[in-house]
């Protein structure tokens, strides 16, 4: 049974950093594409950043230039450094995995496998 599991999630003053990780287990993940996506409060869940198996990486322009995602095959892991947090980046953040898609791809319905979700609140 494959199984995502995120964890480093919490509460964070604006500016401040957070590090999410994201533990696949079940198969490995190596050859496709993971992502993250995050879901705010009464709206729908929004691509934030990707990473294909070559290493090539994609982001939505709101969070460009400030969260770096970076994946270790080794260890079947996926990480989502995350600097100078701004409260509108404040939502539940997924980890999905791709079955099919190799490069880091943005669209929610080419991802298979989804993580149960980890809480970031940034304050102002």
């Amino acid at each position: 049974q494959v199984q995502l599991v995120e964890s480093g999630g919490g509460l964070v003053q604006a500016g401040g950093s957070l590090r999410l990780s994201c533990a696949a287990s079940g198969r490995t993940f190596s050859n496709h594409a993971m992502g993250w996506f995050r879901q705010a409060p009464g709206k729908e869940r929004d691509f934030v950043a990707a990473i294909g198996w070559s290493g090539n990486t994609n982001y939505a322009s709101s969070v460009k230039g400030r969260f770096t995602i970076s994946r270790d095959n080794a260890k079947n892991t996926m990480s989502l450094q995350m600097n100078s947090l701004k409260p509108e980046d404040t939502a539940v953040y997924y980890c999905a995995a791709s079955s099919r898609a190799i490069s880091a791809n943005y669209v929610s319905n080419q991802y298979d496998y989804w993580g149960q979700g980890t809480q970031v609140t940034v304050s102002s």
